[in-house]
């Protein structure tokens, strides 16, 4: 029998009471709160002449970066889009997340002319958010100057002539339908969108419907065009407005999984599929073929993953399907919501086609030109951003996106792709950070998890101008867990993240096996295996970095979101690697979830783990979930939930809590009101990151120089 004996120095230096262990665990510490003695010793805040930096212990490093600062003064950007009718050049629209206004979604234009900003939307019954796969987005489009958007309130789909104008109902207000990712073909002025059917689940349907259907916006009849498949997605119609194309896919597969693409004639009114005119053009088993577009010639484009990785392709006059830009990384990412624009054909009619791929290591940018004419062919455009996301493109050259980049928070851009200009249209943020404070030189590392493969991951040192730890500490280590889990971490400068590397906090984003952005087989690679290969890939990523000397491996905590929160509850109740752990709307009770989450992810289980009609199924998925396995944690966890989340039901979250105060592990549970899956609201955005920090400066034995309020911890005594 060994002893594990963990001793924390900060400012405060708390004892734990010794614990014998069983030989055959790697606890550091086992928490016995009702034994534990506390005792307290003031450490001077040294300060370093030469370098004028006081000496202060990680973790316990005062920072301009607070919670307020990280939803005071900024919004999230979301979707990009300019007029469906091509000859509208000026104007760009996109969407607000205002977090100071209780989570609304807000239109915003920009007229390049006139330098005039407008904002639509304004008045606070609307917010342009649809819920469609309860993910939403695609949830706005142009035409002719006059704004198209889902409501969230209602989910009703509206028409604005003017800013200042108010909305009116396009569509049925006394149904329960919902819509997403619509567009209008300026040859017949008819709307082409998915829409989902809630009446029917009111009905006693296990779930709802989803159709693609064409709506005339002044009759406001509504035909549908595509029915019999679970999911429909992406539907845009050719530029002569004679073709239709979309993509859809069938339970059990998710849209990463295995998809078709389908394209049919519409008749002359462009209100209905001509008989017999419907095909399949690419997908099926083992390809997830996404986006379809046009050629301004209406010649057929789309996303496949047939190589392993998302390329762009051309079907051509002869019907011959060419890789427009074959290299060993993606232009398109995992569709867990609408109106995705990885790439935009040119509207003036050149054979040019406007890409966004996911950046190489040593890459200045990823913005690039393909022809049709010259496939293989691609011209890169150094616009100052290295991301470069959520494309739209017009007639006279102008590309507006969404730019970020290290130590560049996330912009609308306009940038001309014949003279190079670029315009900053709207800064996501408006304050401005001594770069002294920011980690703003990431690190893209690889280490080798179990099985022998190659794990990827973005380390963040900490970081602050003012302050250095005692000489031979190393700094406190957050890992954190991305959604999904087909989710995705980019380099991009991230207050949440800043928060913790300027107080002391060295931060690593694990792109773990089943990640996009590497390529079909690593994506897939989690299928049967969720809960053990994210897992693992979590842990290693923490003894590559205590290897390396970068991080104290006594001090590692993890967090993460939906997905995430389940990796991380693993994490803490399967592996001994962490020390502490929080969870934001997670997942404890994988058999729960199965039977008890919205249509878009019911069946999300059958790949990652086992179908449910399996009779092995109900044994693994409670041999997977953190819930049912308590005696085997003994770490502190927070838990932060939504409770109208439709995604990760709230008693997911209070039945974890409920545990883990029953196992007297210290622990805390915040229940925000009126949030659903992600926070939007800015005092529960504040409330979860402070809440986190102050969770693990307690369970860790440091304290924070700065005032954070009080959150109650349960079995800390």
């Amino acid at each position: 029998m060994r002893l594990a004996v963990s001793v924390f120095i900060s400012r405060t230096v708390r004892l734990l009471t010794v614990t014998p262990l069983a030989s055959n665990r790697k606890v550091a510490a086992k928490f016995t709160p009702s034994s534990t003695r506390y005792f307290s010793v003031t450490l001077p805040r040294a300060v370093n002449q030469a370098t004028n930096m006081k000496t202060s212990p990680y973790g316990s490093w005062k920072s301009p970066i607070s919670s307020k600062l990280v939803t005071e003064s900024g919004v999230g950007l979301l979707e990009v889009r300019v007029d469906c009718n091509p000859q509208h050049t000026d104007t760009v629209y996109w969407t607000e997340l205002r977090y100071e206004e209780q989570g609304r979604y807000v239109i915003c234009s920009y007229n390049k002319s006139t330098k005039a900003h407008q904002e639509w939307t304004s008045q606070k019954e609307f917010s342009a958010r649809t819920t469609v796969h309860e993910y939403g987005g695609g949830s706005f489009f142009v035409y002719n100057g006059a704004v198209y958007f889902s409501n969230f309130s209602d989910q009703i789909l509206y028409v604005q002539q003017s800013a200042d104008a108010k909305p009116e109902p396009v569509t049925d207000t006394s149904k329960k339908w919902r819509y997403a990712d619509g567009v209008i073909s300026p040859k017949t002025g008819v709307i082409y969108c998915v829409r989902e059917n809630h009446e029917l689940k009111d009905a006693g349907a296990k779930e709802p419907e989803n159709d693609i259907v064409a709506i005339d916006p002044t009759t406001k009849q509504v035909t549908v065009l595509a029915h019999g498949f679970d999911f429909y997605a992406h539907p845009r119609v050719s530029p002569n407005g004679k073709k239709i194309c979309w993509f859809q896919w069938n339970h059990p597969n998710m849209p990463w999984d295995d998809t078709e693409l389908w394209v049919a004639e519409l008749d002359d009114a462009g209100t209905a599929v001509k008989d017999g005119t419907r095909s399949m053009a690419a997908g099926g088993k083992n390809e997830s073929a996404i986006e379809p577009g046009w050629t301004p010639n209406s010649e057929l484009l789309y996303v496949s993953d047939r190589t392993n990785w998302w390329n762009l392709y051309h079907v051509t006059a002869d019907g011959t399907h060419v890789n427009l830009h074959p290299v060993p990384t993606e232009i398109a990412g995992p569709q867990w919501s609408f109106g995705k624009t990885a790439y935009v054909p040119d509207p003036a009619g050149s054979t040019k086609i406007l890409i966004s791929q996911e950046p190489l290591e040593d890459s200045k940018g990823t913005l690039g030109l393909v022809d049709t004419a010259k496939p293989g062919q691609y011209v890169a455009l150094d616009t100052g951003f290295r991301y470069n996301k959520v494309l739209a493109l017009t007639t006279d050259g102008n590309a507006y996106f969404i730019g970020s980049g290290y130590a560049r928070f996330p912009c609308i851009v306009r940038f001309n792709i014949n003279t190079k200009e670029t315009e900053i249209i709207k800064e996501s943020m408006h304050m401005k950070i001594d770069e002294g404070y920011l980690s703003k030189e990431p690190q893209f590392i690889e280490w080798k998890t179990t099985g022998g493969v190659t794990c990827h991951g973005i380390f963040y040192p900490p970081a602050n101008k003012d302050f250095q730890a005692p000489e031979g500490t190393k700094p406190p280590l957050l890992v954190r867990a991305h959604g999904g889990p087909t989710g995705h971490y980019f380099a991009n400068l991230d207050l949440k993240l800043q928060y913790f590397t300027s107080r002391g906090f060295a931060v690593l984003l694990v792109n773990y096996r089943g990640s996009t952005g590497f390529g079909r087989t690593y994506r897939h690679m989690l299928r049967k295996s969720w809960g053990i290969c994210d897992v693992e890939d979590c842990c290693t990523g923490v003894e590559h970095l205590a290897r390396e000397g970068k991080v104290d491996p006594d001090k590692a905590c993890i967090d993460g979101g939906s997905a995430g929160g389940y990796t991380t509850l693993a994490c803490l109740t399967f592996k001994d690697t962490f020390k502490a752990g929080a969870s934001h709307y997670g997942i404890g009770d994988l058999k729960a979830l199965a039977s008890d989450t919205h249509k878009f992810e019911s069946r999300y289980l059958d790949g990652l783990l086992l179908p449910l009609s399996d009779p092995n199924s109900e044994a693994l998925l409670r041999e997977r979930s953190p819930v049912y396995h308590t005696d085997q944690l003994n770490c502190p966890i927070a838990i932060f939930q939504g409770d109208e989340d439709k995604v990760v039901p709230p008693n997911q979250a209070r039945q974890m809590h409920k545990a883990v105060v029953d196992k007297k592990i210290p622990t805390m549970l915040v229940m925000f009101e009126g949030e659903q899956h992600g926070f939007r609201k800015a005092e529960n955005i504040q409330s979860a990151l402070d809440g986190e920090f102050y969770f693990f400066g307690k369970v860790l034995g440091f304290e924070p120089a700065d005032k954070i309020k009080e959150f109650k911890i349960d079995n800390l005594n």
